[in-house]
């Protein structure tokens, strides 16, 4: 039977650290092998990040894992933010085929390249229908082309998964075990882990806005630039929108404006969680083009969102709602991945510990793991992106 177990230590030396959580997983699991392990350190760990699995692997023999550096991780319903913390969950896991897998630029194919090449490069045959949880370094490794050719390879997989935050350029460290191998520390690429079998994964992504406005079409555009909106230039439409807009909206809107892409052409009103949010880069004053954080194309759809703390909780309250209302009562979780954008939790909210004990007063007490990051991985409309400002949670639960 499937068993999985969430660990926290506050210790601030590496090797209390360690045994604290061998002590938590031993009694937890009961006798149980531990077949798979999420690891995530906060970055006050990183002098000791060489010594941490040596450590690890003396006191549990967890077969796979894979984990990185965090500014901030979490586990149970506690958030901890640039402290010494270690989260780790494990999970006894019958019935599940894992592999875990590193991977560099120059191993990557170029995006031409037909499915079964990105699968011979992720040894992961597509007939085995894997899931995947993705960790990476944003400094060293083109993520969106990766998540491109994921998504082509694996149409169906649900990736889930966030950039390492400890710092700046090689500064970010990932945490690998693969079974019968030497467990191995990373500094560049990514990192990930494919399952199949008797274990199925879900995505809730809250991207944390709210639309103002009405919704607009793109009448011409040039990569990132959009060149006129509704055949009007978009800085002009933006004003407009802006000034119809209460004070408070008006201010917010100074420094916390964005673009939502339709992702749905089929869908005439488009409702929360057919967005894609991307950040506006700039604006040019004479010509009234604005830059937007992604490629676009004439004919698309865009709304304009506000980010706040308020629009953040209902975004993700209400695709919790979503989740338990069409999913959960058929296959409940059993155990939780967060992966929250380190721009979250204090920073965003102005207390702890917001996000997660959200998911527990929707999904209850499980298992919970993760970590703040630099860029959020999670479907949108089955589409994988790189998100920002988001939290993606990662729900694990039996096949059904």
């Amino acid at each position: 039977m499937m068993k999985w177990v969430s660990c926290l230590s506050t210790k601030v030396s590496l090797e209390a650290a360690i045994q604290d959580l061998a002590a938590q997983v031993l009694v937890s699991l009961e006798g149980r092998s531990p077949d798979l392990g999420f690891l995530f350190v906060s970055s006050a760990f990183a002098s000791d990040f060489s010594r941490l699995l040596p450590l690890l692997t003396a006191e549990v023999g967890i077969a796979n894992l894979v984990g990185c550096s965090g500014s901030g991780v979490v586990a149970h319903r506690e958030e901890l933010e640039d402290q010494p913390a270690i989260a780790l969950m494990v999970g006894h896991l019958p019935g599940v085929s894992l592999r875990v897998f590193h991977l560099e630029e120059p191993e990557l194919p170029d995006l031409d390249s037909p499915p079964d090449r990105w699968q011979e490069c992720v040894g992961i045959a597509g007939r085995s229908q894997p899931n995947f949880v993705l960790l990476a370094d944003a400094f060293s490794f083109p993520i969106n082309d990766f998540l491109q050719g994921l998504d082509f390879a694996y149409p169906t997989a649900v990736k889930v998964g966030g950039l390492a935050s400890s710092g700046g350029l090689d500064a970010n460290t990932l945490f690998a075990i693969a079974q019968g191998e030497t467990p191995k520390l990373y500094r560049q690429g990514l990192l990930g882990l494919g399952f199949w079998g008797d274990l199925a994964l879900d995505a809730i992504v809250a991207q944390g806005c709210r639309p103002i406005g009405r919704v607009l079409q793109i009448s011409e555009c040039d990569r990132n630039l959009i060149l006129s909106l509704d055949g009007k230039p978009p800085l002009r439409v933006l004003q407009d929108i802006i000034n119809d807009l209460s004070s408070s909206d008006r201010e917010l809107a100074q420094h916390s404006l964005f673009v939502g892409v339709v992702t749905n052409e089929f869908k005439s009103v488009p409702e929360p969680g057919d967005f894609l949010i991307r950040n506006i880069i700039g604006v040019d004053p004479r010509t009234g083009v604005i830059a937007v954080g992604d490629r676009l194309r004439s004919g698309q759809r865009v709304q304009l969102h506000l980010r706040d703390a308020q629009a953040s909780a209902q975004d993700l309250r209400d695709a919790l709602e979503r989740y338990t209302h069409y999913v959960a009562p058929d296959a409940p979780g059993v155990a939780a991945l967060m992966f929250s954008c380190v721009g979250r939790g204090e920073r965003l909210y102005g207390k702890s510990n917001f996000d997660s004990q959200l998911l527990r007063e929707y999904l209850g007490t499980i298992p919970l793991d993760g970590f703040f990051c630099s860029g959020e991985i999670g479907p949108v409309a089955d589409v994988t992106y790189l998100h920002g400002y988001t939290t993606v949670l990662g729900i694990l639960r039996p096949r059904a």
